[in-house]
Order: structure tokens, then C-alpha cells, then sequence
């Protein structure tokens, strides 16, 4: 398995974020992202999580409701790639696959563009 520090992930991560357009990167509202070094043993090569409500479903009731999560799992990437460029890459094809769960993108839909 490929050696990367916590840090040095979270930064891989900080950077893909920030490559996120302005103008989406705008509209997001209440959700947090997170890195773990592992998802839940029952899905143990997942790369990415979204949890929440996306952003097409919300209506008037959303409110007050604690924000939507975005998990990014060190390990899974870590595991799969040979080099730092691949975990780069890895982490920023996650990164956008959960943000655009998010703003209510399907898995059919992220396969398609590229992004699954």
C-alpha cells in the first residue's frame, strides 16, 4: 500500500475542493467534508460517501436540520493506487463524484460523464 500521511491526504482533498468553480462551490450549504481512514466494514472499498439531502430535494421543511456530510476514505485510495499523481487524481474524481451527489447528480449520470 502507498505511504501518505493524514495531512498530506486532507491536503490532496483542501486541494480538490478548491478546484471546485466558484460558482457551484457558492451554492453549497450546510454540508461538511470529512476524511476517515476507513468506510464501514461492510462497504470496505468505497472511495466517497454522501450523506444528507441533496440540494434538488430540499423544499421549505429544510431547516434546522444538521448539515449533509461528505466522507472521503483514506485507506480505499490509498489501497488502489500506485503513486501520489494516481491518489491526486483518485481523490479529485471523489471528491467531485460526492459534491455532485450533493447538488442531487445520480450514479448513472456521474458513470456517464466520466466521473462513477
Amino acid at each position: 500500500m502507498l505511504e501518505m500521511t493524514p495531512e498530506e491526504f486532507e491536503e490532496l482533498v483542501g486541494r480538490a475542493l478548491d478546484r471546485i468553480p466558484p460558482e457551484l462551490a457558492s451554492l453549497m450549504d450546510n454540508v461538511a467534508v470529512f476524511v476517515e481512514d476507513e468506510p464501514d466494514p461492510g462497504r470496505p472499498e468505497v472511495f466517497g460517501l454522501y450523506e444528507g439531502t441533496p440540494l434538488t430535494e430540499r423544499g421549505e421543511w429544510y431547516a434546522g436540520v444538521l448539515p449533509d456530510r461528505i466522507t472521503v476514505y483514506r485507506g480505499p485510495i490509498l489501497r488502489r493506487c500506485d503513486n501520489e499523481d494516481e491518489v491526486a487524481a483518485e481523490v479529485e474524481v471523489t471528491v467531485v463524484h460526492e459534491v455532485a451527489h450533493y447538488f442531487g447528480i445520480d450514479d448513472e449520470r456521474l458513470e456517464a460523464l466520466g466521473y462513477g
